[in-house]
């Protein structure tokens, strides 16, 4: 593993995870299922809307009449939550009806090790098919968000140079069970580990909707429609990224009489990243 050091001047200073936001059918019925399913409370965001507390961030939802696209076309493959001991909480979420779209699953040897019988994962069929990961941890909270990358490392770097992140990244082609895991990256913001593997993970995985894809699709519009990082000061932060040469998809902006100021740009492999001033914390 190679570890790169947070720039210390990077773009914009005191960066923080402020949310993930979902497009949903039924938000009200989405929040009652990530309340009761994971280690999560409810909330309210800047007392306008109803919200999914996650200790540290939010899960924002925004109602759609029609179900958003959940096949993995964009560059968020899933996010998680961590379980101590996986084998009870897996037959736990069974018995509260959780429908998985893969079962408990054995991946100890994916470090190179032979033992097994240490490290499981499976996948949730959460509401609007978001794809949501239970994984063996030492804790029970919303633990990453998995993406997939053209460039692994150089997404990585992306993050490091603007929002001061620490990523390790690996350069090396690397293969697991027949699909390809490496060359890959990951950093921890806050209490969030964004893990990023290649797209070619999708391919060698042959997924259907992979098959004559070239690129990724914004992740705008999707059940995952975007990320929001949060900053001190929302002006300062555009204008450094827009000298910095990052697009600037929408232009900032207030709501509830200048309560809430955003912008949003796009970040790698396009990933819709919403920068919002103030940050997160949990509203009753």
């Amino acid at each position: 593993m190679l570890s790169a050091t947070s720039a210390l001047a990077q773009t914009v200073p005191g960066a923080h995870f402020h949310h993930l936001h979902l497009n949903a059918t039924d938000p009200k019925a989405a929040i009652e299922f990530y309340t009761s399913k994971f280690d999560a409370e409810k909330a309210r965001f800047a007392g306008l809307m109803d919200a999914v507390w996650t200790q540290k961030s939010s899960i924002l939802f925004s109602k759609v009449n029609t179900p958003p696209p959940s096949d993995i076309v964009s560059t968020v493959w899933h996010f998680g939550w961590g379980a101590e001991d996986m084998k009870e909480t897996y037959q736990k979420q069974l018995d509260s009806g959780t429908k998985f779209q893969t079962p408990i699953t054995d991946i100890s040897d994916i470090g190179g090790g032979a033992q097994m019988g240490r490290f499981f994962y499976a996948y949730v069929d959460g509401p609007d098919h978001a794809l949501i990961e239970l994984n063996t941890a030492n804790h029970h909270r919303f633990g990453h968000l998995h993406l997939l990358s053209e460039d692994p490392v150089a997404a990585g770097a992306w993050y490091a140079k603007h929002f001061g992140q620490t990523p390790r990244s690996n350069p090396q082609a690397r293969m697991y069970r027949g699909v390809q895991i490496g060359p890959s990256a990951s950093f921890v913001m806050d209490n969030v580990n964004v893990i990023i593997y290649p797209v070619e993970y999708a391919r060698t995985s042959k997924w259907e909707a992979w098959e004559n894809r070239k690129t990724f699709e914004s992740t705008k519009g999707r059940v995952v429609d975007h990320i929001g990082i949060s900053v001190d000061n929302l002006d300062d932060a555009i204008a450094r990224l827009r000298k910095e040469g990052v697009e600037i998809t929408d232009e900032p902006k207030s709501a509830a009489g200048g309560k809430i100021k955003y912008a949003f740009i796009q970040g790698p492999d396009k990933m819709r990243i919403e920068i919002i001033e103030g940050h997160a914390q949990k509203d009753q």
